[in-house]
């Protein structure tokens, strides 16, 4: 996979099949940035662990571990913008690169987990 950034917008070249998948959103936003977005128009996808979710998760986030996406895609809507969140920001660049990869156009992570949005005082959830 190649990525190239232009016009601030993050192409990515499949290799092999010839096709680049065009991301129409920021490669990443901050949390102050995503803690604007409405939910309704905006799907959360946490990919970290249960453990991790149960311990502190954006109340209306989704949890789909990073190591299930690849078999749950057909659980994420392909019609909305989505924000892939993880503990500290690594982890949702690679959900959303594999989210890119796999077809979907509007993806972007959030810059410094849910380390920072706690961090932040943003509200959260804990338990299952």
């Amino acid at each position: 996979m190649a990525g190239v950034i232009a016009g601030g917008f993050l192409i990515i070249q499949n290799i092999g099949e010839g096709q680049p998948v065009v991301n129409n959103l920021m490669q990443e936003i901050s949390v102050a940035e995503a803690a604007q977005l409405d939910p309704e128009g905006w799907f959360f996808l946490d990919v970290r662990e249960p453990s991790e979710w149960s311990e502190a998760h954006i109340p209306y986030a989704t949890l789909i571990p990073l190591g299930e996406l690849t078999v749950r895609l057909s659980e994420i809507p392909k019609d909305q913008n989505i924000v892939v969140v993880c503990r500290s920001g690594n982890r949702s660049a690679v959900g959303r690169d594999l989210l890119l990869n796999s077809g979907f156009t509007n993806v972007t992570s959030m810059a410094g987990g849910m380390n920072a949005w706690q961090a932040q005082g943003h509200p959260v959830v804990t338990g299952p």
